[in-house]
């Protein structure tokens, strides 16, 4: 019993590590526009005066209010539900990733003086190399790759029916 609950436990964890990753590519595209488009000079002012760990502090408050929207979404799942389930997960799941990533671009430099989070840090850089590195990363790439291209190539065709549709 004490085997099957560790193995259970690991796939869960390996689970959600994966949909973390899959949704932290999707939320650094969207982090960084905000950083580039959304000027909030006062607040990112106070949030870089903070000390190492109320740093930390305010680092994990996205992830404390956010992450109760996952069995939310598996409640809504649950009671059949599909489409509100599906997008309270990623909205939340996005709104979460993308807070935690402009907080932790912020503040990496203090986060890294506590020794805790420095040693947490550097092994979750390596389980996303690990990842990065497996046959499974490389193919999810290569089919982004193709329905970027497929969606490009959908794109172009629409606007070209609409050109050749305006100019009758």
């Amino acid at each position: 019993m004490h085997r099957t609950l560790r193995i259970v436990s690991f796939v869960l964890a390996v689970v959600y590590f994966l949909v973390d990753a899959l949704f932290l590519s999707l939320a650094r595209p969207i982090s960084k526009w905000l950083a580039k488009h959304i000027r909030l000079a006062r607040l990112r002012a106070w949030i870089r005066s903070l000390p190492p760990y109320p740093s930390l502090a305010l680092f994990t408050v996205p992830v404390i209010i956010l992450e109760p929207v996952k069995p939310v979404a598996a409640y809504l799942a649950a009671t059949d539900r599909f489409l509100g389930a599906a997008a309270l997960f990623i909205a939340g799941e996005l709104l979460k990733l993308v807070l935690v990533e402009r907080l932790f671009a912020l503040t990496r430099n203090k986060l890294m003086r506590i020794p805790a989070f420095a040693w947490i840090y550097a092994h979750y850089e390596q389980a996303i190399s690990w990842l990065k590195s497996t046959e499974a990363w490389k193919f999810m790439l290569s089919l982004k790759g193709a329905m970027s291209d497929h969606v490009r190539a959908w794109r172009a065709r629409a606007f070209r029916h609409l050109a050749v549709a305006r100019g009758r």
